[in-house]
């Protein structure tokens, strides 16, 4: 071999030597960028995904927020721990919680599994390679939502358990004669507490006939019926001495609102319950505040949010002694348990033209307000009072003196006041009453009065019997002092709903009625049926006393009173009383001992006196 074929051998095999070299060299240069980039790659990876799990943890805080307020925005419960409300509130708020972060984690599991994501990047043990490794995203998503999920159902757990403690506190069971005290009753004298009214002071407009004489006031004001509508409350107040309803107009529509929001409702109705007229009240600015107006605006939500920890009772219409419009937004408090016994303690009024509003106790109310209370509340605290005059056991079994309100109530104007009025029966009787209370709705004065009679639904059939050939129907009952008898005032309309006709019933004898087109009319006929019925108080009679125990007791309808029927053990002599003789007899029961007078008139004995 040539000396030149050596040279060129020696030459390859030199250079071949040094390219494995500088390969190799390049090789490690290489897998050094690769490691220092993939390294990069994965710290900017982990800065990432901290910073998306930062920012998906803001947009979950973000949507619960507003999905929080948005309920507390509808249901606005006091943000108080006695209202039953705000502890469904707290409980509703967990729940928004938990199914927003619950469907996030659900969708990210849901997009891991279709994209092939939950990859890393780590080093091989063995090789010293960096490779992919898939991450078992179903053990981290368990981790995730398991803690919230936990303390979410515990926190609930919690209130439910707060939410039957405290129901139980004020179970009726354990708390009767609180019940009892929610209304304190006097005894009253009805000649003396209700004087007779002139002619012309009785109120003859319910609310029924309130409603139709405002649509046609509104009807005849052409520039306005096109976009208002009348609120249907109709409150009955006393402004300068004489009965009114009042109520506020309302928005047609959510149009008529739009166009009309600026300006505000620009009057009110006022119908005046005597002689029937009916003023369109317009006023000088706008009423801007009203239970018609949207967000923040409207009445109930317009005095949440100024006053939050305020539990209201429903807001009613009134206007002061110049005729200001005011919404009356009574406050409450629980006198039982943690959130019963509902009472009243205090007033919120909201002027509704400006907004202004301040917050009055119950003892420092204005004078002009005449509906600080309910009637659904005060019907409910009667007949808590009369279902537990002795105790919750006797309430069930025995019933001994237990009563209640009669179907129905009405209101009396008394020296500025607006009273409630209703009867009261025994509990075993429907036919009829033991007597009647009268309620102040401002301070809640309460006074029963023992005139036994016929119930308001009996007097009202008795006044439609009159002129049946007319097929008229009687209003609900108010109640009168005419010549110093309690006396029922009603009514009569026909199939349209106008008054025709009015009638008086005598309330201890309903079947002595007086009607007439005109309430003079009417109560001329009722004085002479009076007459003709010889319904003077009788004098007292001399009697025989006894004493001893009832055997049997059964009540009878004559004559349009309830009467009494018993005999004593040891005899079969029938004695009979009349209702009116003690208002005790429909409590009456066998094997109760009893005292008492009575005069021989035959067979049966009628019974003058029941003495202690």
């Amino acid at each position: 071999i040539s000396a030149e074929s050596c040279n060129f051998r020696a030459y390859c095999t030199a250079y071949t030597r040094n390219f494995r070299a500088y390969s190799a060299i390049l090789r490690i240069y290489l897998d050094f960028l690769t490691i220092s980039g993939y390294n990069r790659l994965y710290q900017l990876k982990e800065e990432f995904m901290k910073l998306k799990k930062a920012s998906s943890i803001l947009t979950r805080i973000i949507i619960s927020a507003v999905l929080m307020f948005l309920l507390f925005y509808s249901m606005l419960p006091a943000i108080n721990l006695r209202d039953r409300n705000f502890i469904i509130y707290l409980i509703s708020c967990i729940v928004i919680f938990l199914v927003v972060n619950f469907l996030t984690y659900v969708k990210d599991f849901i997009q891991n599994l279709s994209s092939g994501r939950g990859m890393e990047l780590t080093r091989d043990p063995v090789t010293g390679q960096v490779v992919f490794r898939k991450v078992q995203s179903e053990e981290k998503n368990k981790i995730n939502m398991g803690k919230p999920l936990k303390f979410g159902f515990i926190a609930i757990a919690v209130l439910v358990a707060f939410m039957i403690l405290a129901s139980a506190l004020g179970l009726k069971v354990f708390n009767a004669a609180r019940y009892r005290d929610l209304i304190t009753i006097t005894d009253g004298n009805f000649t003396t507490d209700v004087s007779e009214l002139n002619m012309s002071q009785i109120p003859v407009v319910d609310k029924d006939t309130a409603s139709r004489l405002g649509s046609k006031k509104l009807g005849e004001m052409t520039e306005l019926v096109s976009q208002f509508e009348i609120l249907n409350n109709y409150t009955q107040i006393n402004y300068k001495g004489i009965p009114y309803r009042v109520t506020p107009l309302s928005y047609a529509d959510p149009v008529k609102w739009l166009y009309n929001m600026r300006t505000g409702l620009p009057a009110y109705i006022a119908v005046d319950m005597v002689n029937q007229d009916t003023n369109l009240v317009w006023l000088d600015s706008g009423m801007k505040y009203s239970t018609t107006e949207y967000f923040f605006r409207n009445i109930y939500r317009y005095i949440r949010f100024k006053y939050p920890t305020k539990m209201f009772e429903t807001v009613s219409f009134e206007i002061d002694d110049e005729g200001t419009p005011y919404w009356v937004a009574p406050t409450i408090a629980y006198r039982i348990g943690w959130w019963n016994g509902k009472d009243i303690d205090g007033a919120v009024l909201v002027n509704a033209v400006t907004g202004e509003s301040a917050y009055y106790d119950k003892a420092d109310v204005p004078q002009w307000i005449d509906q600080l209370y309910d009637s659904n509340l005060i019907i409910e605290q009667l007949d808590d009072n009369g279902r537990f005059q002795n105790g919750y056991i006797n309430s069930i079994f025995g019933q001994r003196n237990v009563r209640r309100t009669t179907y129905g109530y009405n209101y009396l104007a008394i020296d500025d006041d607006v009273y409630l009025y209703t009867g009261m029966s025994s509990v075993t009787s429907d036919e009829s009453n033991i007597g009647f209370v009268l309620v102040n709705l401002r301070t809640k004065d309460t006074k029963f009065y023992a005139v036994p009679g016929a119930t308001e639904l009996s007097a009202m059939e008795s006044a439609q019997g009159q002129v049946q050939h007319l097929n008229y129907k009687a209003t609900f009952p108010l109640l009168l002092n005419i010549s110093d008898r309690p006396t029922y005032f009603i009514s009569l309309k026909d199939a349209a709903g106008l008054v025709k006709m009015y009638a008086f019933v005598d309330v201890e004898q309903y079947q002595i009625v007086g009607t007439g087109q005109t309430i003079d009319e009417a109560k001329r006929n009722y004085r002479t049926a009076l007459n003709l019925e010889d319904v003077a108080i009788p004098e007292i009679r001399e009697g025989t006393e006894i004493s001893g125990t009832v055997d049997a007791i059964e009540s009878a309808v004559v004559g349009g009173n309830t009467c009494y029927y018993f005999t004593l053990k040891g005899s079969r002599q029938v004695y009979t009383a009349e209702i009116s003789v003690s208002e005790l007899l429909p409590f009456l029961k066998a094997d109760e001992k009893v005292k008492f007078t009575y005069t021989d008139d035959g067979n049966v004995r009628d019974v003058i006196e029941f003495l202690d």
